[in-house]
């Protein structure tokens, strides 16, 4: 394949060996592997072996390997998130990927900026592992349902706390695995801030959102009624033709995996349907198929 702005979705990675086969057919082009807190016991020198003998015959690449989980505090769940991180770092290259992405973590209730100091202190380490393994670390800008004063998981999902992070780690091999409903769950546009931060945005998850304007306007954002909802992408509220083009402007040479299993409507049983529809609308986005011009 020829385009170098490929389409995909994510796959748990424990599961990527039984589902992948199973999903190819429907025309993805890449898969982002993903972990939550632990790879576990797996033997991901194994899995990448595996994995690669699946998608490498039929063009596809593993786009990214990801961890969610809080490296900054390794309490309870998350105590193997950190040694999690280093083992899929090391092992990315195994799978084809350059890019390991996840959440930041975050000091369990305290504001943003005074998780920066142990944000510094792991994410400067890790980022110096991964520069030598050719690695580049993308953080996710979800907020898991924190805000700036309070919160666990992670602090990546506002664009005042981006420039505390990069101003913190200017490692040139850390920026961010960016999609547009995070923000928009915050009422902020993506679309201008994406025409500032694309240099920084090394990974895209295409998941949109829905805003419900009338809601926000009669009960606000604090009441009983919810007003924003998760959307597979070609179902929510973005215009991703703007968004490949703003990232083709700026050099984007990398995927849009889609983040399903969150739409209020394709889900259960028209999840797959929901996922394969946005496949082809993104597609459709980045202008079809790679057609080569005339010699």
């Amino acid at each position: 394949m020829n385009n170098p702005l490929r389409i995909g979705t994510l796959v748990g990675g424990h599961d990527a060996v039984r589902v992948i086969p199973q999903i190819m057919k429907h025309g993805f082009e890449s898969f982002n592997l993903t972990f939550w807190q632990t790879t576990g016991d797996l033997d991901l020198a194994e899995t990448a072996k595996r994995v690669r003998e699946i998608v490498d015959e039929q063009g596809i690449v593993i786009s990214a390997v990801s961890v969610f989980g809080n490296p900054l505090t390794g309490a309870g769940d998350n105590a193997d998130t950190l040694a999690s991180w280093e083992r899929v770092i090391d092992h990315a290259q195994l799978f084809g990927a350059d890019i390991v992405s996840g959440f930041t973590g975050r000091l369990t209730d305290q504001p943003i900026d005074q998780s920066i100091p142990r944000f510094k202190e792991v994410f400067g380490e890790l980022a110096r592992r991964a520069a030598d393994r050719g690695v580049r670390i993308a953080f996710e800008n979800c907020d898991m349902g924190g805000t700036w004063q309070t919160g666990d998981w992670n602090i990546a999902h506002n664009p005042t706390a981006w420039e505390m992070m990069f101003d913190a780690v200017p490692d040139e091999n850390i920026g961010l695995e960016w999609e547009p409903c995070h923000q928009m769950s915050s009422l902020i546009d993506p679309i201008p801030q994406l025409r500032k931060w694309a240099p920084k945005v090394f990974h895209v998850h295409g998941k949109d959102a829905t805003i419900a304007w009338d809601i926000v306007k009669e009960y606000g954002v604090h009441g009983p009624r919810e007003f924003v909802w998760h959307r597979t992408p070609g179902f929510g509220d973005t215009n991703w033709s703007d968004i490949i083009t703003i990232l083709r402007q700026n050099g984007y040479q990398g995927t849009i995996d889609i983040e399903g299993w969150h739409d209020p409507v394709y889900k259960d049983e028209l999840e797959m349907t929901g996922q394969v529809h946005a496949l082809k609308y993104l597609k459709q986005c980045r202008g079809g198929d790679f057609v080569p011009n005339p010699v």
